[in-house]
């Protein structure tokens, strides 16, 4: 189907049946409003080919990039709940990075921990570079968590 059949489509069910255009539809075609970026409920982009997300999102429940090719997030990302960043590219968090629940990034190429990171939950670290460099303790006392912290374990 052309991308202007696809539109055309998505525009009619938004207006007549209160339908959403999807977010993934919208962040590949450049349409994101500022309203796009304050996500309600879940947004699972596992094994998407996305590499990046916009500046300013807010997810309200779970965010999934599991295998995704992300490599790169915003600054001040918000994500309520659980946040899996798994089987990444990703090296660095962003700063100012809050996540209420548990925070996976288990097999990537995280090096570091971000300034004022908060964890909710627990942090899941097996198989990173972070897991080989530092032990928990080291982590826990890590300068760069300023006014962060985790509240739950770190599982390795």
């Amino acid at each position: 189907m052309e991308k202007e059949t696809l539109k055309r489509i998505f525009d009619f069910l938004e207006e007549n049946d209160d339908i959403k255009t999807p977010f993934l539809w919208k962040w590949v075609n450049n349409e994101l409003t500022k309203e796009d970026l304050n996500i309600k409920g879940n947004l699972n982009l596992e094994f998407t080919t996305i590499t990046s997300l916009p500046n300013g999102m807010r997810v309200e429940g779970k965010l999934w990039l599991l295998g995704s090719e992300i490599n790169s997030l915003p600054e001040g990302l918000y994500v309520k709940d659980s946040f899996n960043l798994s089987h990444t590219n990703i090296e660095l968090l962003p700063d100012n990075l809050y996540v209420g629940g548990d925070l996976y990034f288990i097999h990537s190429d995280i090096e570091e921990i971000a300034k004022n990171l908060y964890v909710g939950g627990n942090l899941y670290i097996g198989e990173s570079f972070l897991a080989e460099k530092y032990t928990d303790a080291e982590i826990r006392r890590n300068k760069n968590l300023n006014n962060g912290s985790f509240k739950g374990n770190i599982i390795r």
